[in-house]
């Protein structure tokens, strides 16, 4: 996504809008195909909040590698747009970090009884969702452009190397949370087809509004370090 590079003036191009047009319309598909599913065996139409727990969490996951990757970019080439697109990155991630955790709370409530329990998933989530603040805590209290992007940076890079963990969180120690539905160590794929259909569409129509926010985000950052150096 090379969003400023090649838009240096940050004006709005119909790619942009595209993707954001097919990733709510794709919202709206998966929306739609989540609620004629079938209720869970176990925890009835309670578990149709999976469709929009998985996806968020997984763009969120996805906005760690974007900003990792474009952070390091920054650090090896030092050119402001690879440090706006990792701010980009966080930003949006940051939206669908906070979904994931609201989607993810309230299914807990009638799964396991509370809101929250500081079991090994959620407590890396939070650690990841604070880190992810961390970053826009740092880009707003260095004034200094060059320092600013270098401290983001490395910020970025301590938010990637949490990931993997909370990944495999519920698989190394006892967790309350369920396993992957998509276990990407072994390729095994641990939902049901009925419910895994309406998932992955929720899946591809936010990762099309995940590209299409990052790269709106990205053209507004552009424009706006193009007003400072006029």
């Amino acid at each position: 996504m090379q969003l400023t590079r090649s838009n240096p003036k940050g004006r709005l191009d119909s790619l942009t809008w595209a993707i954001l047009g097919l990733g709510v319309l794709g919202a709206v598909v998966g929306f739609f195909m989540a609620m004629s599913s079938p209720p869970d065996q176990n925890q009835g139409f309670v578990a149709r909040i999976f469709h929009m727990h998985v996806p968020t969490a997984w763009m969120a996951y996805m906005a760690s590698f974007g900003a990792l990757f474009y952070s390091v970019a920054y650090l090896v080439r030092r050119q402001a747009h690879f440090d706006r697109v990792a701010a980009a990155a966080v930003e949006v991630g940051l939206i669908f970090m906070a979904l994931a955790l609201l989607t993810g709370m309230l299914w807990a409530r009638p799964t396991w009884g509370v809101y929250w329990d500081w079991e090994p998933r959620l407590t890396t989530t939070a650690i990841l969702f604070a880190i992810y603040v961390g970053y826009m805590v740092v880009r707003g209290a260095i004034e200094d452009p060059e320092l600013r992007a270098k401290a983001a940076a490395g910020v970025a890079i301590l938010g990637a190397i949490n990931v993997p963990i909370s990944y495999m969180s519920v698989k190394w120690w006892r967790s309350l949370h369920q396993t992957q539905s998509i276990d990407l160590t072994t390729g095994k794929i641990m939902v049901d087809s009925a419910i895994l259909i309406p998932m992955l569409v929720n899946l591809a129509a936010f990762t099309l509004l995940y590209i299409g926010m990052v790269r709106l985000r990205g053209i507004i950052a552009a424009r706006e370090a193009a007003q400072e150096e006029a």
